[in-house]
């Protein structure tokens, strides 16, 4: 299935009158060391570094949607913290944890409504034992963001398990859990409404599809997107270069329109991946810097970077990727050449240790 012109077309004209002309992109990024950074890549420097309550670093940064609070996974992934991010103080907290015989989790799953008033978490746990551990049902629950600094949830509901990434709709009225399926839910009662098949699509000779994605991303466009790679189960993979393929999974969080279309065989790991706001390409990053035209299921163009990067994020007007998510530097990159225009150095060289970039506007 192709992407829809008319959804293109659309939300290109959207994108364009979407932020006002006052405003300017800022990256955050959390840290080892509980760090959350600034960064104004415009200026190509950090603008402001938090220290934030907890320990265990920072890998999970959710912004509230009119860029003033930052959501932050802390504490091993066992709880949030909310930074407001003019004061630099917390102003929302929970612990997971409810009690000494019940230890929760979560990994790293988790977003926030649009009205900003809900932030939604999958959590898992385990009871614990003598000399074992019993596993729990899986959970989403479901916090008032105003509740302040001993926040309890004001609902749960039960949830696959698997998740790593949920992402709302942008009218709030589905929850996207993404599982070995991507499963829509209400996210006022849990009810599971849908589901677009990852592990479970029929796809004629093809294996079960892999995906490793912890990294959303989809804040300047709102599409979530990710590669994904498979076998061809026809072809034999000590011969044939078709053996192996690469692709990239779209959903409109919009529209609701789902997309997963092969754009290579399998020549480079890819491990998250930005559409552009122009809806006709995306980047994706790890030790190459990959940009792919989504109209015509092709790559363009790859470059190497000079270490590994996990995640990769956009400007909004669609001129410069960013690369970060490891060790302490963020790399700007032209998203036409894809040459490397900056590098901003984060400072203490405090590790990024697989943390996204999300890009917000003040």
């Amino acid at each position: 299935m192709k992407r829809s012109i008319i959804g293109l077309m659309a939300a290109t004209l959207a994108v364009a009158g979407a932020t006002s002309a006052d405003a300017k992109d800022y990256i955050l990024t959390g840290t080892k060391g509980n760090k959350l950074f600034l960064v104004d890549p415009g200026a190509r420097k950090v603008e402001r570094v938090y220290d934030v309550p907890g320990s265990g670093g920072i890998v999970q940064t959710v912004p509230s949607p009119d860029g003033k609070i930052a959501y932050l996974m802390t504490n091993q992934w066992g709880g949030v913290v909310g930074l407001d991010l003019e004061s630099g103080k917390p102003v929302f907290s929970t612990d997971f944890s409810t009690s000494r015989q019940v230890r929760t989790k979560s990994v790293l799953s988790m977003d926030i409504s649009p009205d900003g008033k809900e932030l939604f978490v999958h959590q898992t746990s385990v009871k614990l034992g003598l000399g074992e551990y019993e596993v729990l049902p899986t959970q989403i629950a479901v916090y008032d963001t105003a509740s302040g600094m001993d926040a309890k949830p004001v609902r749960t509901f039960p949830a696959p398990r698997r998740v790593n990434m949920l992402a709302m709709s942008k009218d709030g009225q589905t929850l996207y859990a993404m599982s070995w399926d991507f499963y829509m839910i209400d996210p006022k009662t849990g009810k599971i409404k849908g589901e677009h098949k990852i592990q479970g699509w029929d796809r004629a000779n093809a294996s079960p599809p892999d995906i490793l994605d912890f990294w959303p991303l989809f804040e300047q466009t709102n599409v979530f997107s990710t590669p994904y790679f498979y076998a061809r189960t026809d072809k034999d993979p000590m011969a044939d270069p078709e053996a192996f393929k690469t692709g990239i999974l779209t959903l409109d969080l919009k529209t609701g329109e789902y997309v997963m279309d092969d754009f290579e065989n399998t020549s480079a790991i890819i491990f998250s991946s930005v559409v552009s706001p122009n809806r006709k390409e995306a980047f994706g990053v790890y030790t190459q810097l990959s940009k792919i035209d989504l109209e015509k299921d092709e790559l363009v163009k790859r470059i190497e970077l000079p270490h590994t990067y996990y995640a990769v994020n956009i400007s909004s007007d669609g001129k410069e990727v960013y690369v970060g998510g490891t060790m302490c530097d963020i790399g700007v990159h032209s998203a036409e050449t894809l040459d490397r225009l900056a590098t901003i150095e984060l400072p203490g060289c405090y590790d990024m240790g697989a943390g996204g970039l999300r890009m917000i506007q003040r």
